[in-house]
């Protein structure tokens, strides 16, 4: 759906993308995770067809955005930050107002305006002015309007900035039925949310890629921690002897126990050589884990090797 080669921008002396590539398939929910100016509004205006970047190629649907640039931003639902609306008109009037810019055939706009008004919960809100309406439900109108062309590719620009927990819920229950429908780029600060919600997850500092994963490969930390019930002989030299060991750290827990982690190199799953040592040597196991990184915990580990 999205093909991104060697993709550049500058601002006068600020480099805002440096050389980023990236694919996202069909149907696909991708995160777009960075600090404050670390390229992500700059990239969403290049996907858009806003800006024009300095060198490299975008793809959306096979078609070239800088070439065919009507073409894909017909096929794209875009839902900014702090999306422009009328507070005087109602619902249903600023629905049909975006559907005549965007050019939807007057024959579908009815059943299109109905369809998005479904998918957003918005039925009871129709004769309401926008600007009577919460935080919520006024992203819940920007949200139907991206739908209301029935886009391939929805950009979703902090969602759920500015909502109250619950109002965030909602928000992240309707991106997911949007999904059976529609490949999604969103960005986000709320990490807990992108961790929720996508399937992959891109990372730009200062204008950089830095990573492009799978949420589940970026949670994979290659590390093993090993809990035993009291004292052992030979433990860590006999654990920093295993294949694909790269180090081993002796800890201690609150309780007592002693603990052992244990790094592996890059994609080794260590537990089952971990766990055969333990019983051929007869050393008290408690416990045996891999441990799990949080999403921002790998944010910070990147964004210190940026400094």
């Amino acid at each position: 759906m999205i093909e991104v080669s060697h993709l550049s921008k500058t601002y006068g002396a600020i480099q805002a993308l440096n050389d980023v590539s990236f694919s996202i398939q069909e149907g696909e929910i991708v995160g777009l995770l960075g600090p404050n100016g670390a390229g992500k509004t700059t990239l969403i205006k290049i996907l858009t067809g806003y800006l024009q970047p300095d060198e490299g190629v975008v793809h959306i649907d096979s078609l070239d955005v800088l070439a065919q640039t009507e073409a894909v931003q017909a096929r794209i639902g875009y839902l900014p930050e702090n999306a422009p609306m009328y507070p005087e008109l109602s619902v249903q009037a600023y629905l049909k107002l975006m559907a005549d810019l965007r050019l939807v055939p007057v024959d579908q706009r009815t059943p299109n305006i109905i369809e998005a008004v479904r998918a957003t919960g918005l039925e009871d809100r129709m004769t309401q002015p926008i600007g009577q309406l919460s935080k919520g439900y006024r992203q819940r109108v920007g949200l139907a309007q991206a739908l209301l062309h029935k886009p391939k590719l929805l950009i979703l620009d902090e969602p759920t900035v500015g909502l109250d927990p619950t109002q965030i819920v909602e928000i992240r229950r309707l991106i997911q039925r949007l999904s059976q429908h529609s490949t999604i780029l969103f960005s986000s600060h709320i990490l807990s949310e992108v961790e929720a919600l996508c399937d992959r997850v891109l990372m730009l500092m200062n204008g950089r890629l830095r990573a492009d994963a799978l949420t589940g490969d970026l949670a994979a930390s290659g590390e093993v921690v090993l809990v035993l019930d009291g004292p052992a002989e030979g433990v860590q030299p006999a654990l920093a002897a295993l294949p694909g060991v790269a180090r081993v750290t002796p800890e201690q827990n609150r309780d007592g126990y002693p603990v052992y982690r244990v790094y592996g190199e890059k994609g080794e799953d260590l537990s089952p050589a971990v766990f055969q040592v333990a019983a051929q040597s007869g050393w008290p196991v408690r416990e045996l884990r891999d441990e799990v990184r949080s999403l921002e915990r790998v944010f910070n580990e990147l964004a210190v090797g940026e400094e």
